[in-house]
């Protein structure tokens, strides 16, 4: 258990570099130079959607401060908008521009690319969705830990393997 434990947090660490060099291939191969990959699946996880950097935060995908600095890119370089909420003065809404949704586009057709070519390598729905239902069970489990050591509990009890 341990050899697997420790295989698989370096694992998904891999995994999520691996899939950033695979976006930056993309971007070079498009000739897009203004933009990171780190910025490019920010901008595809905000989509269509009108999001604020709190909320970008709150899904859980990025820290607060490299969303903080990434946004201000991606306003420089016109792929985001970005407006005060009228609701809440110290709210800023999120928007992809036309040049951000213009990306998207070119990104959702790549990735829909890669996953007509998941069957060639061998993976089929199953697979994705069985690996998805163990990588959801070990978030928990993390989460469960990090709540814990917040609250200054006591670490939970290992079980005789």
């Amino acid at each position: 258990m341990t050899q697997s434990y420790h295989a698989t947090v370096f694992l998904v660490e891999r995994l999520h570099r691996r899939f950033l060099d695979v976006v930056k291939a993309e971007l070079d191969r498009m000739g897009i130079e203004d933009i990171n990959n780190v910025q490019a699946l920010i901008l595809f996880n905000i989509g269509k959607d009108e999001l604020t950097v709190g909320e970008l935060t709150a899904r859980g995908y990025y820290l607060g401060s490299n969303v903080s600095y990434n946004v201000k890119k991606m306003v420089e370089t016109d792929y985001l908008a970005h407006q005060r909420s009228i609701h809440d003065r110290r709210s800023i809404r999120l928007s992809l521009t036309e040049k951000g949704l213009k990306l998207y586009a070119e990104l959702a057709q790549i990735f829909d690319r890669q996953i007509h070519m998941l069957g060639d390598a061998g993976i089929g729905d199953g697979d994705l969705r069985d690996t998805i239902q163990s990588l959801e069970a070990l978030e928990q489990f993390w989460t469960k830990l990090v709540t814990l050591s917040s609250r200054g509990g006591v670490p939970m009890k290992a079980s005789a393997a």
